[in-house]
């Protein structure tokens, strides 16, 4: 699967994600776009996008979009560190334009 990593979304996350692919909004110089501008960008491109933004759900309609979203409950790395497994569970059972807010435990 083919992830976006939105730039607030700790780097060290990838390493517990090895079967995908993973890239960030701000290596592909998308960092000033907006969460619209970003998602029709990543579309195409993209299966799955992963962002901190919890206001995304209200943002954005996330329900029309073929992209799926991950949201975990955070973006301080001590935190999601320990939710690395059911943050790849998550991430493994995402479907096309799923939208997933995961809770904090």
């Amino acid at each position: 699967m083919k992830l976006l990593f939105d730039g607030c979304v700790p780097r060290p996350l990838w390493r517990f994600l090895p079967s995908h692919t993973v890239q960030t909004a701000p290596e592909l110089g998308w960092e000033e776009l907006r969460n619209g501008e970003l998602l029709r960008e990543a579309e195409p491109l993209f299966d799955a996008f992963v962002t901190a933004d919890k206001n995304i759900r209200y943002q954005q309609n996330v329900t029309r979009r073929r992209i799926a979203i991950l949201v975990p409950p955070t973006n301080r790395w001590p935190v999601l560190r320990t939710m690395t497994e059911r943050i790849a569970a998550a991430v493994n059972r995402l479907q096309p334009g799923e939208f997933i807010e995961m809770a904090a435990d």
